[in-house]
């Protein structure tokens, strides 16, 4: 770990989530398979206020990025505090790699932890697309070549179907995404975002009704979705999250949540009785009845 650039990053900022800056770095490179770890973002810039998130970019041994992959999440939920599974990023924008959102019990209240997994002979390529600074270099001399297996892995991953958990765990995530805006007052971003949570209701609802389902996006929902009582149940709370406002607010969040979970109960009840810990730490830390 380069004590020195931390120190200078602290300096720069003192934002709350230092602390989960400092203690995420140390566990993240206690494995081998990490090369590399950068910061950015606000952090980065020296911009970060208390609503910031912890946003790192983790260059991980291309010969070992698979199995890298598939202990993050037991990684972030035991030594982080991870209160859901993370959510792959689909706002990231391409780096070679995968970015997921996690959101920490840290300190009494939720953070944003951003991680995006970048093999390492990637990195070049993440230094060249963002702004950041990097705090941890296992081998500043070492020469990664790429892996092929890994670039087919990157893309299976993104192109793998989400399951009901994932859409449920986006829904969740996003709602927390359209807290901070409604807190910062940025109106444009929380109305883009409010278009993804309808978008992640509308997807856990066709995946759990409509798995073989071949219409794009919108397309045939009442045909498709409203021939059965319980489909008809589900596009009712879907009209009701659409007819909202444009630009949110906490109560229409608090309102929407609570429609994201009575759906979820309804079409997929095993994902929720399975994140039902996850679920209730969620609503206590967002404060919601």
């Amino acid at each position: 770990m380069n004590s020195l650039i931390l120190s200078k990053l602290a300096e720069a900022n003192r934002p709350e989530q230092f602390a989960l800056l400092e203690h995420a770095t140390e566990r993240l490179t206690t494995s081998d398979a990490v090369t590399h770890l950068l910061v950015r973002g606000s952090l980065a810039r020296g911009m970060a206020d208390r609503l910031s998130d912890v946003d790192f970019v983790v260059g991980v041994d291309d010969s070992l990025f698979e199995e890298f992959v598939s202990v993050v999440d037991p990684l972030v939920t035991t030594d982080l505090g991870g209160v859901l599974p993370g959510w792959r990023d689909t706002i990231v924008g391409d780096m070679g790699g995968l970015g997921y959102v996690y959101l920490i019990g840290w300190a009494g209240r939720l953070q944003q932890l951003d991680v995006y997994l970048a093999p390492a002979s990637c990195i070049g390529r993440v230094q060249e697309q963002t702004i950041c600074q990097p705090i941890f270099t296992r081998d500043p001399a070492a020469v990664y070549q790429p892996v092929p297996e890994t670039a087919r892995f990157t893309a299976d991953t993104i192109g793998k179907p989400r399951s009901c958990e994932d859409l449920l765990v986006e829904a969740l995530v996003i709602g927390y995404l359209i807290r901070k805006r409604i807190s910062r007052g940025q109106e444009f971003i929380a109305y883009s975002e409010v278009f993804l949570f309808n978008t992640a209701v509308k997807n856990l609802i066709k995946t759990a009704l409509a798995p073989l389902s071949t219409f794009y996006g919108w397309y045939q929902l009442n045909e498709e979705i409203g021939t059965t009582p319980i489909g008809r149940q589900c596009l009712n709370h879907l009209v009701a999250l659409i007819s909202a406002p444009a630009i949110p607010t906490v109560a229409w969040l608090i309102e929407g949540l609570d429609h994201v979970l009575t759906v979820a109960d309804m079409v997929a009840p095993e994902t929720v009785d399975n994140l039902k810990e996850a679920i209730d730490a969620y609503r206590y830390y967002l404060e919601l009845p």
